[in-house]
C-alpha cells in the first residue's frame, strides 16, 4: 500500500477500542515512557488482566500530547535487539494510554483527574532536572510548570474530594534517573504543602496513605526512527507519526512499600521487573557491569582500532578481555547471587552487540577519567581488598586509560574530551619518557582519582609494565604478555 493512501492509526482500524478505567496518571509521554512504562502496562493489560488505563499529562508548556491525541493515543512500538544470542525484531500497537492532557491549555481537565475513583498510580519521567523544588511557585493556583508542584496539587485535590480517605492515597513511582527519586519527590511535595499553607491533615495523609517507590530503570529507547523512517513505515498498513523504536532489554527495579506486588501483577509477565526491599545492590550492579563494562573496555578497544561498542565486543580479543574482566573480576566484588550476575552480564553483552544501535566509543570517552573513577576503580580496589592481589584485566584497563590520555597512538589522534585541567595534567605527566615515572605520577594524582593509587601494593609496577607492552606490541600481544608475566 502506498504511503499516501494509508489511514492514520486509530482505535477502530487497529482493533484497540476497549475502554479501560483510569488507574494511572503519567507525567511525561516522551520516547522513554512510551517504550518502557506504557509498554509494561500494555503487556500487563494483555497478559495479566491488569485492566489499567493511563492518562498522559504533558509536563512542559511546549510538549506535544496533541500528536498522540490526534491518533487516539495509539502508537507502534518496534522492539529490536539481541536476546540470548538471537536477533529480535518485533512490533506491536500500544493502547494503554486512554487520554492525553495539556494542563496549560485545560487545567480543569487536569484537576478532574484527582476525582477518578480507580486512580491508584503516578508514573513519571520528567528528566533528572524534573524532580526539583522551584521556590518561585508561590501560589497553589495553577497551572504550574514545576512537576512536583503539579503532583502536590493532584494529591491535595484528591485529599479534598475524598475527604482524606485512607484508601484513596496513590502510589508514586518516578522513573527519573536520580538516586532515591521517590523520596526526593516526597520531600519536595511536603515543602510545597508548607509553602502553600496546606492543612496538617493533608501532610499526614501524604505520609501515611501514599506510597513512594524508589526505582531503577534501564532500557535504551532511541525513539522515532527519523533517519530510517521509511523502512519502518513500509512495515505498517496505517500511518503512525508517533512510532517508537526500543531495544529488547528491559530492567525495572522498584522498592517495595505497601504490598506493591499485590497491586500490580508484575510476576505474570515475562519481563525483568523486580520489586525488592533495597534497590541499591541493583543500582550498583548496573553501574559496575553495564556502565563499567563500557568504560573498562574503552581504552583497550580504541587503542586496538575499534570505533563502536558492537565492533569491540565482536572482536575476539576485546570481547574475551571484556568477558574475563566482568565475569572473573568485577562480579566477584558485588556480593550478589552469582547466577543472577551471570545472567545480567550476558544480557549486557547482548545489548552491546545490538546491530540496530550504533554506539561510538568516542562518545563514551566524554569525561573518561571521572567515569572510570566511579564505574571501574571501586571494582579494582575491592578485588584487591578481597584477594590481596591485583585484578589483571582491570589493571590493564587502567594502564590503557593512562596511555589513552597521551593523546595519540601511532599516527592516530585519540578522542580526548575531558576537563581541561585533566587533559593538561596528563600532558605534563607524559612529558616524562620513563614508564615508572609516568605510572607513579598518574596513579598518585588525586585530581584524577581522589586518592593516591600509587599506594596500592604492586599497582605502580604493574601499570608501568602494561604501558611498556602497549607501546611495543599490538594490543592483543601486549595484553597476553602482561597476563603471562603476572600469572
Amino acid at each position: 500500500m502506498e504511503n499516501q493512501t494509508k489511514q492514520q492509526i486509530n482505535r477502530q482500524n487497529s482493533g484497540s477500542d476497549i475502554k479501560l478505567p483510569i488507574k494511572i496518571v503519567q507525567f511525561g509521554g516522551g520516547n522513554f515512557m512510551r517504550g518502557f512504562t506504557d509498554y509494561i502496562i500494555d503487556k500487563l493489560n494483555r497478559e495479566a488482566g491488569f485492566n489499567a488505563g493511563i492518562v498522559n499529562v504533558q509536563p512542559t508548556p511546549n510538549g506535544s500530547v496533541h500528536k498522540l491525541e490526534e491518533q487516539d493515543n495509539l502508537y507502534t512500538l518496534f522492539t529490536r535487539g539481541i536476546k540470548k544470542g538471537e536477533t529480535i525484531d518485533e512490533k506491536q500497537v500500544i493502547s494503554a494510554i486512554q487520554k492525553s492532557i495539556n494542563p496549560y491549555a485545560d487545567y480543569d481537565e487536569f484537576l478532574a483527574l484527582a476525582k477518578e475513583e480507580a486512580l491508584e498510580f503516578v508514573f513519571s519521567n520528567t528528566t533528572e532536572t524534573g524532580i526539583a523544588y522551584d521556590e518561585t511557585e508561590t501560589s497553589y493556583e495553577g497551572p504550574h510548570k514545576n512537576f512536583p508542584a503539579k503532583v502536590t496539587v493532584l494529591l491535595h485535590e484528591r485529599f479534598k474530594h475524598f475527604n482524606g480517605a485512607a484508601d484513596k492515597g496513590l502510589r508514586i513511582i518516578p522513573c527519573e534517573l536520580i538516586e532515591n527519586n521517590a523520596f526526593v519527590l516526597r520531600e519536595i511535595i511536603l515543602k510545597y504543602a508548607q509553602l502553600w499553607n496546606l492543612e496538617e491533615d493533608f501532610t499526614e495523609w501524604v505520609n501515611q496513605n501514599n506510597y513512594f517507590h524508589n526505582t531503577l530503570v534501564d532500557r535504551i529507547v532511541p525513539g522515532y526512527p527519523k533517519d530510517d523512517a521509511e523502512s519502518y513505515e513500509d512495515q505498517l498498513d496505517y500511518e503512525d507519526k508517533m512510532m517508537v523504536v526500543s531495544e529488547t532489554f528491559l530492567l525495572f527495579v522498584i522498592q517495595e512499600a505497601g504490598n506493591l506486588k499485590e497491586r500490580i501483577p508484575f510476576s505474570e509477565i515475562n519481563e525483568q521487573i523486580l520489586v525488592v526491599d533495597d534497590i541499591q545492590p541493583y543500582r550498583l550492579r548496573k553501574v559496575r557491569i553495564l556502565n563499567g563494562g563500557h568504560t573498562l573496555m574503552l581504552a583497550p578497544a580504541v587503542l586496538a582500532g575499534k570505533e563502536t561498542v558492537k565492533e569491540s565486543v565482536d572482536d575476539p580479543f576485546i570481547g574475551t578481555f571484556l568477558s574475563d574482566a566482568v565475569f572473573n573480576e568485577v562480579n566477584q566484588t558485588l556480593g550478589l547471587d552469582e547466577a543472577e550476575l551471570k545472567d545480567f552480564a550476558e544480557e549486557v553483552f547482548d545489548r552491546f552487540r545490538n546491530p540496530f544501535i550504533k554506539h561510538y566509543q568516542a562518545s563514551i570517552a566524554l569525561y573518561f577519567v571521572s567515569k572510570f573513577k566511579v564505574r571501574v576503580l571501586p571494582s579494582l580496589l575491592k578485588y584487591v581488598e578481597m584477594n590481596n592481589k591485583l585484578p589483571l584485566n582491570l589493571t590493564f584497563s587502567l594502564a590503557s586509560l593512562i596511555r589513552f590520555y597521551q593523546g595519540s597512538f601511532g599516527d592516530k589522534s585519540l578522542p580526548l574530551n575531558d576537563e581541561e585541567a585533566i587533559v593538561n595534567r596528563f600532558r605534563e605527566i607524559w612529558a616524562n619518557e620513563d614508564y615508572n615515572t609516568v605510572s607513579e605520577l598518574a596513579l598518585s594524582e588525586k585530581l584524577f582519582w581522589d586518592t593516591d593509587l600509587a599506594q596500592v601494593e604492586g599497582l605502580k609496577d604493574a601499570v608501568a609494565k602494561a604501558l611498556y607492552e602497549i607501546d611495543h606490541h599490538d594490543m592483543e600481544t601486549a595484553h597476553r604478555n602482561f597476563i603471562q608475566f603476572y600469572s
